[in-house]
């Protein structure tokens, strides 16, 4: 059994190997009590590793944040209009990186014309567009100081471009107030339209992330109305755009896939043009979303790391907490080989 809290996260460092500004991955992770991620919605209906406890296993419960600096970023946020993905999708994540002044910023929304079975945001009739939403992240970028810029959006279906054109605004007024800042942008799959994404992939992202999400079994259960070979199309699309970028795309585990079907998905990836993965443990953010079917425990990430490799991948970041923008500009330094 492992320990909790300090051998625990003795035990992880051992394991792997990925450093953040000197730091191991795994010292953002220590044990703390599990009630605040129940009071954040997030319900674990799934096959827990320890079903007699009620409770998240230890490797899954992260230390709290003192809150003074995510309060001032999300009375920032709101005094502009602006949303977060973090925020909509209940991330784990959120506190910890709202205290690092980080975020990534959800645009045209805050309802997606999707509802697929794993995420939390929220799904209804989308308003119209901000005209003044590329401005207001900009600008937010910029009292953040950020040096790496993460945007997505929902889905927008009921438009023509998907909102390729919106968000190519938005590279474009951020690049343009902070030209020293690197710019990812995580995408949807406008529905395999290739003239969308050219349009996106002129605005020169230096990341651009569209994530897979899960094995191509579980596609049509997992996500709504999305494709897996579209989603493969998409990025490679992307590469033959952007041929010096970081192409980027994310899986999660725990859903029921097998290792062999995520070994698949990771030669997919590579075939795509993708230089850069990441992989991270499902958690369920609502009662109505899908149950977890297994928590992976930490050591298999690893070999999730390994697989990637073998295919060609650059570079694979893989752990329980691990989201597609989580530690987004040191995941873009490792992709590019620092």
């Amino acid at each position: 059994m492992i320990e909790s809290g300090a051998g625990m996260t003795l035990f992880v460092d051992l394991l792997f190997h990925h450093h953040y500004e000197g730091r191991s991955y795994w010292s953002y992770i220590d044990h703390f009590d599990a009630s605040p991620i129940y009071a954040m919605g997030l319900s674990m209906p799934g096959k827990p590793l320890h079903p007699e406890s009620g409770r998240l296993p230890p490797w899954l419960r992260k230390r709290r944040c003192s809150g003074s600096s995510a309060h001032r970023v999300r009375a920032a946020l709101r005094g502009k209009a602006l949303h977060t993905v973090c925020e909509q999708a209940r991330c784990p994540n959120l506190q910890e990186c709202f205290e690092r002044g980080t975020a990534t910023f959800l645009l045209m929304g805050p309802n997606c014309t999707r509802h697929c079975g794993f995420c939390d945001v929220a799904h209804g009739d989308p308003a119209p567009l901000d005209a003044n939403e590329p401005r207001h992240v900009a600008e937010q970028v910029q009292e953040m100081g950020l040096k790496h810029a993460v945007i997505t959006s929902v889905t927008r279906d009921d438009l023509s471009d998907g909102g390729a054109a919106h968000l190519a605004q938005t590279i474009s007024a951020v690049r343009a107030a902070c030209p020293k800042t690197t710019i990812e942008i995580l995408t949807p799959d406008f529905q395999g339209r290739g003239g969308d994404i050219d349009a996106l992939c002129a605005a020169q992202p230096d990341v651009f992330n569209h994530n897979l999400e899960t094995v191509r079994r579980l596609t049509p259960t997992v996500r709504n109305r999305a494709d897996y070979d579209c989603s493969l199309a998409v990025l490679s699309r992307a590469r033959e755009q952007l041929p010096n970028a970081v192409i980027k795309s994310g899986l999660m585990v725990g859903l029921g896939e097998t290792d062999e079907e995520i070994d698949e998905a990771l030669r997919d990836l590579a075939c795509a043009g993708c230089s850069c993965v990441t992989i991270g443990q499902y958690l369920q953010p609502s009662r109505k979303a899908l149950a977890v079917a297994r928590y992976i425990e930490p050591d298999h990430f690893r070999e999730y790391e390994q697989m990637g490799l073998k295919h060609g991948l650059k570079f694979v970041f893989a752990g329980p907490f691990v989201r597609s923008s989580y530690l987004a500009d040191e995941v873009m330094l490792e992709a590019h080989g620092r």
